[in-house]
């Protein structure tokens, strides 16, 4: 457990700091087409122990979302969009549930319930992440096709980063 503990604190922190280091300042096209942003976060949210009771699930994503808002600012998107993904998790995990069912002791990441698996997993949770950012972003649904436009391009080059990690980093070794 206590491993646990310290695998999660240091994977907040690297996330945040490769966050806002990084990716704050990415930019893919220019000119009128600025429509990625590269959302690597909630990576963190997503590799949360399956046993993470609710509450502490969207506290800690609400943690995340805020430090990520006090260097973008940005106040509370990104919280708010990390909080709406803890709470729709629970629903994606009960979607996705092999046959067997879960260990309740792992992580959901490729090593335990494949790539398959982990890659629709990732995408239902990361799209509707990014779907409720850039709508809380904008604030009104007037720019619907903008922000279809900015969640599917962000959500492409997103996704990408996320398999990178799991590949990378293989989470639970």
């Amino acid at each position: 457990m206590n491993s646990t503990l310290i695998a999660q604190a240091l994977r907040f922190v690297f996330l945040v700091l490769l966050q806002v280091l990084v990716f704050k300042r990415f930019t893919l096209g220019g000119g009128n087409f600025n429509y990625v942003s590269v959302m690597v976060y909630p990576i963190f949210i997503l590799l949360l122990p399956l046993r993470t009771p609710s509450a502490l699930l969207i506290a800690l994503s609400f943690l995340m979302g805020i430090t990520v808002d006090l260097f973008y600012d940005s106040p509370g998107v990104h919280a708010s969009a990390g909080v709406f993904m803890a709470w729709i998790r629970p629903g994606v995990l009960a979607i996705l549930e092999p046959r067997g069912g879960y260990n309740l002791n792992q992580i959901p990441a490729k090593r335990y319930l494949g790539i398959n698996w982990f890659a629709r997993y990732a995408a239902l949770l990361l799209f509707g992440h990014l779907f409720f950012y850039f709508s809380v972003e904008a604030f009104t649904f007037v720019y619907i096709v903008d922000i279809f436009l900015r969640t599917l391009s962000s959500f492409v080059v997103s996704m990408v980063f996320v398999l990178i990690y799991q590949f990378l980093f293989d989470p639970g070794e």
